[in-house]
């Protein structure tokens, strides 16, 4: 059976934030299917320490094998944790929102500790990057309260942009769907038109993957 796993990037309840509805739908979808083994990554309920020195100084001792600090020792767990969660997965979901213009730092941090040489890529001897899991599905499910599909708008959104760019291109992970909801801000008067079609299209999303990678 296919394991998915399910990166949720929201804190906020299903009732106010629709990125958190769209997980929901998502997950009541598949599990209704009953055809993928499915799991859960949320970034905000993980331990997930922010990266940084900590972590650095952490793979240091670690080579030299010196003894670390609890934080390096937690900041070590946390991104093994991540790794493992991210490695064993044959589709992962994410379903994030569109916070001033990027990604919750919540979620950054994830990508951070799963973007590793000799993990998600390596170098080659001519310093360009290779890919390492290229077999790895990746379906996008995000929210926008703005529009950000016209031309004008497109290039200042750095969410579903960044997360095309980290896996699609720097990663080789086939992008299988996208289903993004924009605009029930500002268009208040069809805010709840514009926020069912995209709960359709979640659950249309959901059936598909399940029904493509059930066998598999």
């Amino acid at each position: 059976m296919t394991n998915v796993l399910v990166v949720k990037a929201n804190d906020r309840p299903a009732t106010e934030g629709i990125s958190s509805k769209m997980y929901e739908v998502f997950m009541e979808t598949v599990r209704k299917e009953g055809k993928l083994n499915v799991s859960t990554y949320d970034v905000f309920k993980e331990d997930t320490p922010y990266f940084g020195q900590t972590l650095f100084d952490a793979f240091g001792k670690s080579q030299s094998g010196e003894e670390l600090t609890e934080d390096e020792s937690r900041l070590l767990a946390a991104k093994q944790k991540a790794m493992d969660a991210f490695s064993a997965a044959d589709v992962i979901v994410f379903v994030f929102p569109l916070w001033n213009l990027t990604i919750p730092a919540k979620l950054q941090t994830f990508i951070d500790y799963i973007y590793a040489s000799g993990f998600t890529f390596k170098y080659d001897a001519e310093g360009n990057l290779v890919p390492l899991m290229p077999d790895k599905k990746i379906l996008l499910l995000n929210a926008r309260g703005g529009i950000y599909s016209t031309p004008e708008m497109a290039p200042m959104e750095m969410s579903v942009n960044y997360m095309r760019t980290v896996f699609g291109s720097l990663f080789g992970m086939e992008i299988v769907n996208e289903v993004i909801i924009e605009g029930h801000n500002a268009n208040p008067d069809r805010a709840l038109e514009i926020i069912e079609e995209g709960m359709n299209r979640v659950r249309e999303a959901a059936q598909e993957l399940s029904n493509v990678y059930q066998k598999q």
